[in-house]
């Protein structure tokens, strides 16, 4: 408790400037934190490869309009039924396996962009409230030295105690800060990983399955002939 009334205090001293930067980091920190859980945790599924499976049976059977549809309907809440959805439809406006590549390709990346936006912003604002606690500490540190020089060694014990208290509360609150964002990083970061490679593996078992649907249709028409 004294810890935390101690860091309290150094809040509304005259060098606070420092206090309150890495107060604002740590509330983007948290900002991001919450948003991100939310959005890889609860609101997303490492179930995509899985789903590949319902549209890699219609594909294989020849049905792409009903692949078609399901991809569409899957894409109001998953990220395959979007990518899958562009390929199909390359598939079945008679796309080349290099068109339907590059349809699908273009989606990929949109949605891999949106499972990793944000996170690298909690390493930085980790080094930014360390390194301000730092700075703090420093100016801290400068400003007691320099305030013992013309006051009576009496007043100079107190002084110095309570420039060296502010300083230090600086780098704890830093640290604070920092450890968890770090934390939730790699935690995110982990996550944003094994989402992307379920993803990936869907969309690529649908393109294997879409291009040699894709070859089959010359084919088709060829022999009707």
């Amino acid at each position: 408790m004294e810890f935390l009334a101690s860091l309290g205090r150094a809040f509304f001293t005259e060098d606070a400037i420092w206090m309150w930067i890495i107060l604002s980091a740590q509330i983007v920190s948290l900002a991001i934190v919450v948003e991100r859980v939310y959005a890889l945790f609860i609101d997303r599924n490492d179930n995509q490869k899985a789903l590949a499976k319902v549209l890699v049976a219609d594909i294989r059977a020849g049905q792409m309009e009903k692949a078609l549809k399901r991809a569409e309907s899957l894409s109001k809440s998953e990220p395959l039924g979007t990518i899958a959805a562009a390929g199909i439809q390359a598939a079945i406006d008679m796309g080349g396996k290099e068109e339907i590549q590059m349809k699908m390709d273009e989606v990929l990346f949109d949605e891999t962009t949106r499972v990793e936006k944000r996170i690298g912003f909690l390493a930085m604002f980790a080094n930014v409230a360390t390194l301000m606690g730092l700075l703090g500490t420093i100016t801290g540190l400068i400003k007691a030295f320099t305030g013992i020089a013309s006051v009576s060694p009496v007043e100079k014990a107190a002084i110095l105690s309570q420039g060296i208290s502010v300083a230090m509360n600086t780098t704890a609150y830093g640290l604070i800060v920092a450890v968890p964002a770090l934390v939730m990083y790699s935690v995110l970061q982990n996550r944003a990983t094994r989402l992307t490679e379920d993803l990936n593996k869907g969309a690529m078992n649908l393109f294997i399955q879409l291009s040699f649907h894709n070859e089959a249709v010359p084919l088709k028409k060829s022999s009707s002939r």
